[in-house]
């Protein structure tokens, strides 16, 4: 560990902070970045202790991809789930599924987690504690099956094939 990774363990995450609390206060004033600054190194290297290793994303592009994907799926989902509500004839059919999980990291498992709650219609709500499977509730759901392997298709196979896992 070089000198400049012992006291700046994620100069990314530094640099987003950084940026976070001069957005926050919405000044450039000298105090401001001082202050900032010093948040900026300091919240890392007291937090360092709590942080897993994070997995190398392998596939750069095809993270770009995904992030793409996620982001068309929330402007969908959001979409028919404004006609779900404002529609009078149409009935949801809410449900929990339980999803099968392929993926064996705890950060790919997460980030699934967190996408499908990101799409509005569907909440992840669990996790089995040997991470075999996780826990959907669905707010429309027409077939199970189907859903999971909308899941699979869409979220978790691109998630193997970005951090290899």
């Amino acid at each position: 560990m070089t000198r400049l990774q012992r006291y700046l363990p994620t100069p990314v995450l530094s640099l987003v902070l950084l940026m976070a609390w001069l957005l926050m206060v919405r000044s450039l004033a000298f105090g401001h970045i001082l202050l900032g600054g010093f948040l900026a190194v300091a919240i890392p290297l007291l937090t360092r202790g709590f942080w897993e290793p994070l997995p190398r994303v392998k596939h750069p592009l095809k993270l770009a991809r995904f992030v793409l994907i996620v982001l068309w799926d929330i402007v969908m989902a959001n979409l028919q789930v404004s006609l779900l509500i404002l529609s009078p004839k149409r009935e949801a059919h809410p449900g929990f599924i339980e999803y099968p999980l392929a993926l064996k990291d705890r950060l790919a498992i997460t980030l699934l987690a967190n996408t499908i709650t990101m799409t509005p219609g569907t909440v992840s709500t669990n996790i089995r504690l040997d991470s075999s499977s996780l826990l959907i509730h669905a707010l429309d759901m027409d077939e199970e099956q189907a859903l999971i392997r909308e899941i699979q298709e869409r979220y978790e196979r691109p998630l193997k094939e970005i951090f290899e896992c």
